[in-house]
Formats: C-alpha cells, structure tokens, sequence
C-alpha cells in the first residue's frame, strides 16, 4: 500500500487569509442560514432520514452508512433505494450484516440502485462484517482519523484525507473491491468524496437538534470536512468561500479551512446553511 505521507503536497493548498470584516459577514450569513435549516424537518425525503427510523445504535451506523453510499441521484429515488435495500435485511441491518448465510444473501438478488447492484451490495455485507474485529464502522473510522497525521497548518487536526483513505483500505481488506470501489471513496486520488464526509458529519456532530447523531464521541467535529455537491459547492463560490472550480478534495479542504475559521470546533454545520440554501434556492444576495 503507498505510504499516504508521501501524497499529501497534491491534496493541500496555501490557504487563504480573508479580512476580519468578511469572516465577520460570512459567519452572521451562515449562523443564521445554519440554524434556519438544521431541523428535524430537514429530513424529510432526505437519507438521513433513514437511520432515523432506527434505534439501536449499531443499525444506525450501518443504516447510515448504506443510506449516504446509495445517496447520490433524485432524493426521492434515493430513500425509495435505500428502504429497498434495508427491506431485503428485515429492517434489522446490524443482525443481518452479522449472521446473514448464503440462503439470506439471496434476498440481495436483484437490488439496484444507479451503479451499485446485487454484487456490490453483496461485497458490502462481508466488507462490514470483516470490520466488526475493529469495533464495527466507528471503530474502524476512529482508528482510521487516530493514525492519520495532522493537517498541514492546523495542529492536532487530523488528516482527513488519509483517514479516509486507510478507511477504503481497510474497508476492502478482507474482501478485495473489484468493480465495487467505485462506491467508496478515496481522497488520495482526487475524489471529493462527499457521501463519506457526510456520513461521518451524520455519526459524529452533536444531536441536540435532532438532525445529526452525536454517536462517536471519539470522532470529533472538529476533525470533519464539508461534505462538497453541486449545491454546497455553487453556493460556496458564490459567497465567495471556494474559489477553486472542481468539486475535488482540494475543494474540499480550501472550502473547510474557511469554515474552520467561522467554527474551529464544528466547521461542518454550516453544510445545513450551503447545501439548504442551494436546494431550496434561498440565496437572495451575497455578503
């Protein structure tokens, strides 16, 4: 496996140093942006509201983590897919993903969801059962932050883009990807990969306003970047947060270290105010 150190120059950029007075406008903009659209309403006919039908936390996480792999397409298409996909393991994915035999993997048979079809969700079975020798999903996403070194400028900051990366690895060990990497990210290639920075912002930002989880204290928010889509990324530029014009994970981080200077602790709720003010077409003028 390449030593992720040796990638880091191609995933960081300089980074920029707006005056006090911006940083002052964008925070009041996305302060207020942020709390208008972090509701419990938010997740209507979203992913996220699919572990929310849960309520042991190990069918949470791996709920979760299904519902944002399947979380790319029309949104109601998405939660069709995703019930779909949870049907076929008896709305009991922890138990499922544990125990399930060949005979319970055929209920698999069939599944399809844009790109990601019977064999992939099959693969996805055994690469979460193999991760249950790590303490499961959180276990081997906090070993995965916990082993990454700093980011560059902002100590004691992990890495996300390692982090990511190792997890990928470690997610495939077992069980060697084929056609199905494509459905999980890797930073250290160019990908934004947004559905992973979003799942990650579902488990580990505070719950207290009944959207995100807060179920690994062990992963901090601080630790997070943006999950970056079409809506984030265009309202972004358009604020004047992103400059750069890819949605890759250089985007990624110029976007997040921005926002890490409105909120070092919680860069990433600010994802409410740029992805809900993209979707709803709520962007009446700038700062």
């Amino acid at each position: 496996m390449p030593n992720p150190r040796s990638h880091r120059k191609t995933v960081h950029q300089k980074r920029r140093r707006p005056s006090q007075a911006k940083l002052g406008e964008w925070k009041e903009w996305l302060d207020e942006a942020a709390d208008r659209f972090e509701r419990p309403d938010f997740l209507a006919d979203d992913p996220l509201g699919i572990p929310h039908e849960y309520s042991h936390p190990e069918d949470v996480a791996i709920a979760g983590f299904l519902s944002a792999t399947l979380a790319w397409g029309n949104r109601k298409s998405i939660v069709r897919s995703c019930r779909g996909l949870l049907d076929r393991m008896d709305c009991a994915p922890a138990q499922f993903i544990r125990g399930a035999d060949e005979k319970d993997l055929q209920r698999l048979e069939g599944f399809v969801h844009r790109t990601y079809q019977t064999e992939d969700a099959r693969r996805f079975v055994m690469c979460l059962r193999s991760l249950e020798e790590d303490g499961g999903l959180e276990g081997a996403f906090v070993q995965a932050f916990r082993n990454a070194p700093d980011t560059e400028g902002h100590p004691g900051v992990p890495d996300a883009g390692v982090a990511l990366s190792a997890f990928k690895s470690r997610f495939f060990r077992d069980h060697p990807a084929g056609r199905t990497s494509k459905h999980v990210a890797d930073p250290l290639k160019g990908s934004a990969a947004k559905r992973l920075c979003m799942y990650l912002r579902w488990m580990a930002r505070p719950a207290g306003r009944g959207v995100d989880f807060g179920l690994w204290p062990d992963l901090s928010p601080a630790a997070l970047r943006l999950p970056l889509d079409v809506h984030t990324g265009n309202v972004a530029r358009q604020l004047g947060l992103l400059e750069r014009k890819a949605n890759d994970w250089r985007s990624v981080e110029e976007v997040t270290d921005i926002l890490r200077l409105l909120d070092p602790v919680d860069p990433v709720r600010y994802d409410f105010a740029l992805f809900g003010l993209g979707v709803t077409g709520a962007l009446k003028k700038t700062p």
